[in-house]
């Protein structure tokens, strides 16, 4: 039997999980993880390390008179001693519970992925060789503007290896790498945020980056006090990332049509054909996303309203749920289409907004502003009302007055209140579409293009007090 740094081979570990099961079906999904990463402030490096894991998932299914009931038992660190523990205890979960709602026959008949035998992909400290010099140069011109750095830089590999007793031997992939830097000046009174998302950091331009945040402390020497309100506004990418984000998690299909959510039809049924804007707006997911390539069949580790463990392994295809500002499709599983009447769309881990008309960069944008704020992203939202998806939240790390297509300063940051779906429909403007980092779910999706977006009254509902 190989080994993988000590510990049975993952391709091994499912094999042995699937023949020790007893149930009537069975998936397993073993995730291997490692993880480097970089932190660092006040200019100097201040930690780094690597770490390494592997969880086991085990599904079982058992059919009864009443329906097929599903069992789910996940565990980190299972040795070869504890497998067979582990395969008892979801198969005797799944005998303890009810019929599931969302049993499925499991998927079968997809080609098995021809690396399902091969190692497990790792990262390690090298993924930053040409980081860390990078970052190395960043602090010397920060020390020498006056400025200091702060942040952290993180790179996962995940190789998940899937297999089922319907003979699915599926294998995965996924780097996820971000970068998160933060400049204050030396009395901690001005604070700017930059982000990045990249796959292995080669594409990461720390000098660029530094140079926003030094440009932003320069226009934050001016303060000026503004009232709440409805301003123009200027949406850069992170913040519209973090907004389409939500309302992405907001619209499963199954919900819309029970009449839960902003996509439920008044009367009956969901909001699919509706206009959600008049700017000729797409809003897609597709795994072979260039630069956000993401996993190619679902992989389930659980059942909720929008995934379902018997779906493991179903093959995903570009989807499109908003086309030239029409809703054209919401998330469903098997079970949840066949409910609702909509089309099988299960959830896909990348997302991207794009429009034809959009070819200004943000500082375009900015130069083509009368009076407006400018923004650096969003912090703390939350959902107030389900039924419009009305989010509220916080401003963070700069917001920026603009006048006569120029930044004069920066003003006191604010609390908003506003739907995403609302935005859409409001929005004036959309610049060109570019691969950026979630501020507020970059811990959960890092895998996101969106443009820079103009919104005429964009709703400050009142002054926070935070930098």
């Amino acid at each position: 039997m190989s080994e993988v740094s000590g510990t049975t081979a993952p391709h091994e570990t499912v094999e042995r999980a699937l023949k020790l099961s007893r149930a009537d079906g069975c998936v397993v999904i073993a995730d291997e993880d490692s993880t480097a990463n970089l932190r660092w402030a006040g200019n100097a490096l201040t930690t780094n390390g690597v770490t390494r894991g592997r969880t086991l998932t085990v599904i079982s299914t058992v059919d009864g008179a009443r329906g097929t009931a599903s069992g789910v038992v996940s565990r980190s660190a299972v040795t070869a001693d504890e497998l067979e523990s582990l395969v008892r205890a979801s198969e005797a979960a799944a005998r303890e519970t009810g019929p599931a709602e969302d049993a499925q026959p499991l998927v079968s008949g997809v080609p098995s992925s021809p690396d399902f035998t091969d190692a497990p992909v790792e990262t390690s400290v090298e993924v930053f060789g040409a980081f860390a010099p990078a970052l190395g140069e960043a602090f010397a011109r920060a020390r020498g503007g006056g400025r200091e750095l702060y942040g952290f830089a993180e790179h996962r590999f995940t190789s998940t290896y899937l297999g089922s007793s319907t003979g699915l031997r599926l294998r995965h992939d996924q780097p996820t790498g971000s970068v998160e830097l933060n400049a204050k000046s030396p009395d901690r009174t001005r604070s700017a945020w930059a982000g990045a998302a990249t796959r292995d950091f080669t594409d990461v331009d720390l000098a660029s980056l530094d140079e926003g945040l030094a440009q932003r402390l320069k226009w934050a020497e001016r303060k000026i006090d503004l009232p709440a309100g409805r301003y123009e506004t200027l949406l850069p990418p992170t913040a519209v990332a973090d907004l389409l984000i939500y309302q992405m998690w907001s619209s499963g299909g199954r919900d819309a049509a029970e009449g839960r959510t902003v996509f439920s039809r008044p009367g009956g049924g969901t909001r699919v054909g509706e206009k959600l804007s008049p700017l000729p707006l797409t809003l897609a997911s597709d795994p072979a996303e260039r630069g956000l390539e993401a996993a190619p069949f679902v992989i389930a580790h659980t059942s909720g309203d929008d995934s379902s463990v018997f779906d493991n392994g179903l093959p995903l295809a570009p989807t499109e749920w908003i086309r030239e500002g029409v809703l054209t499709s919401l998330p469903t599983t098997r079970h949840s289409a066949g409910l609702t009447g909509l089309p099988v769309a299960p959830g896909i881990d990348n997302l991207c907004l794009r429009s034809p008309d959009g070819a200004k960069s943000l500082e375009e944008m900015v130069a083509g502003t009368r009076r407006g704020l400018l923004l650096t992203c969003l912090w703390y939202i939350r959902e107030v009302d389900p039924a419009t998806l009305l989010l509220t939240g916080l401003t963070r790390d700069g917001v920026y007055l603009v006048e006569d297509g120029e930044v004069v300063g920066a003003v006191n940051n604010f609390r908003f209140n506003e739907s995403p779906v609302d935005l859409l429909g409001r929005a004036s403007e959309v610049g060109r579409t570019e691969r950026t980092l979630p501020r507020e779910w970059g811990d959960y999706f890092t895998r996101a293009a969106m443009p820079a977006m103009r919104v005429p009254d964009f709703n400050m509902s009142s002054v926070s007090q935070g930098v």
